[in-house]
């Protein structure tokens, strides 16, 4: 009887190796696989066109691979890691997004409300007075809206005043000093109400609400200002408590006051030329400081929101900020070709390129953000630099790390994948 069990139990052993053994060589293939990257990127660094980067590879069930790479300071060989922060550019719109979906949720708007039902002040296209501008429009960015010249003229603010021995004072940015910093919905009404300081005709489409693409910081940050107005709260404290508290992300934040700001990254108008620290008034359309695992970690729950089993939406709301919601007719002459061209197709604030990812790009002074998945296989991966490119050579940089990231993205699934 003894040897009966005993030769039960060996099996069992005998089983148990068989099956660690592959597991095992799993994890120390993966294992080699991050550290193949990471050597990879190091080596994409030295091309010498980004000072520092932090990328993330995900699926939906977790964050695979987030890093840093290069200098979060140059003059200090700080170097950039996952701790660093950064401002996200556009990808900022992806929070009005999921904020808009929220709040309709709460039952305190309904995306095909006329933003002037939450305003105190009347927008319409003079060229279609009679023609309500919708939440909807706002968020696919169909409202007739355009940024003028006031956009980037009067949004952008420094953080602290310039000196006169100030070396970056000769960059060429229409950075505002911090007394030019004006309440955000009066930033608005000033651009888009007639009786607007800043208002011009120009402003706005000849075409009808909801006929044309045409895409609009300020038409964004219009539908962020209608959400505050609906929900009592303003957006920065909307969005913390309905996306940032419930998915972690405790380092990432809207303002300065929010995060950790000795963990900022400089930001860079070239390799050689550091900016001065700056927000913008219009904050929801771009300002969403974040670091590489956070972002990341937000990456993760838009693949499971997509997949149906997101935290932040109910499955319905999920379905609705991913639905196309576009046509040919509202994209004449798109880009077919642009494999991250996020303009051929929206969803709420949600962007769909001709190869099928989903995501959305950003862009602002010292940064540049690309954050996309692939529906089939459920993976996704984020590039977020601290250096305006203005070279060729930048360009190319950027795209080899971006696609370095997607050949490893295929390969770690393919290694989850494998039986």
């Amino acid at each position: 009887m003894r040897n009966t069990i005993l030769v039960i139990l060996m099996g069992i052993c005998l089983s148990c190796q068989t099956k660690k053994e592959p597991v095992q060589q799993s994890e120390a293939l993966f294992s080699h696989l991050k550290d193949s990257l990471t050597a990879e990127l190091t080596e994409l660094h030295q091309l010498g066109n980004i000072n520092g980067f932090g990328v993330g590879i995900v699926n939906q069930d977790s964050v695979l691979y987030a890093h840093g790479f290069g200098f979060a300071d140059v003059a200090s060989k700080k170097p950039y890691t996952g701790s660093t922060l950064q401002n996200i550019g556009s990808v900022s719109k992806t929070f009005i997004g999921i904020s808009l979906m929220k709040a309709q949720e709460q039952g305190k708007l309904d995306m095909d409300d006329p933003v002037n039902d939450y305003l105190p002040f009347e927008v319409k296209n003079p060229h279609f007075p009679d023609d309500p501008i919708t939440l909807r429009h706002l968020a696919t960015h169909t409202s007739g809206i355009l940024d003028t010249e006031y956009y980037d003229s009067k949004s952008y603010i420094l953080k602290e005043a310039r000196m006169e021995s100030d070396t970056t004072a000769q960059i060429n940015e229409e950075f505002n000093p911090p007394d030019g910093r004006i309440p955000m919905m009066a930033f608005l009404e000033n651009t888009l109400s007639e009786e607007g300081e800043w208002y011009l005709e120009k402003g706005f489409l000849e075409n009808r609400p909801g006929t044309l693409f045409a895409y609009s910081n300020v038409g964004a940050t219009l539908a962020a200002a209608a959400l505050e107005v609906a929900t009592g709260m303003t957006f920065n404290e909307f969005s913390t408590q309905h996306i940032l508290e419930p998915l972690g992300m405790e380092a990432s934040g809207w303002a300065f006051e929010d995060i950790q700001l000795s963990d900022h990254s400089t930001l860079y108008a070239n390799v050689e030329t550091p900016l001065p620290f700056y927000s913008l008034i219009t904050y929801p359309d771009g300002g969403m400081i974040c670091s590489p695992p956070d972002l990341s970690t937000y990456l993760v729950e838009l693949i499971n929101g997509y997949s149906g089993d997101g935290m932040l939406l109910s499955k319905e709301s999920y379905q609705e900020l991913f639905r196309p919601q576009l046509d040919e007719s509202h994209l004449p002459g798109r880009d077919t070709e642009n494999d991250f061209d996020e303009e051929y197709n929206s969803g709420i604030f949600m962007g769909f390129t001709p190869k099928g990812y989903i995501g959305h790009t950003g862009g602002d002074p010292g940064i540049a953000t690309f954050m996309f998945f692939t529906p089939e296989t459920r993976t996704g991966r984020l590039l977020m630099i601290n250096t305006s490119i203005v070279s060729q050579e930048g360009v190319e940089q950027f795209f080899t790390i971006l696609n370095t990231l997607i050949d490893y993205e295929t390969r770690m699934h393919a290694l989850i994948e494998q039986p």
